[in-house]
């Protein structure tokens, strides 16, 4: 989900609600652990509310973020980090469009 798309759909549900608010919602979520947000684009953030190992499809046509298992890619050559640091997540985005005719 993005954040206009949730807020599009409270105001159609006639709930009285800004769109800061849903972004500050979405963003105190996201910093609790309850949702992942996915960056597609500047300026575009989808919000996952599925906070499992997993990768993501996005296609550039209908702007829509599909999730891929983890297990369906794999990872090899990825660099070295430093002794103080280790690799928290690997995030895949694999970015789709349909062939022109």
């Amino acid at each position: 989900m993005t954040a206009e798309s949730l807020h599009r759909e409270a105001v159609d549900a006639n709930i009285k609600v800004s769109l800061a608010t849903v972004y500050n919602a979405l963003n105190q979520f996201n910093k609790a652990g309850l949702l992942r947000e996915i960056v597609v684009e500047a300026g575009r953030s989808h919000f996952d509310t599925n906070i499992s190992d997993h990768h993501h499809i996005f296609d550039e046509d209908t702007r829509e973020l599909t999730d891929i298992k983890a297990g369906q890619i794999t990872m090899a050559g990825l660099p070295e980090v430093s002794d103080e640091q280790e690799v928290s997540r690997i995030d895949v985005i694999l970015r789709v469009k349909h062939k022109n005719n």
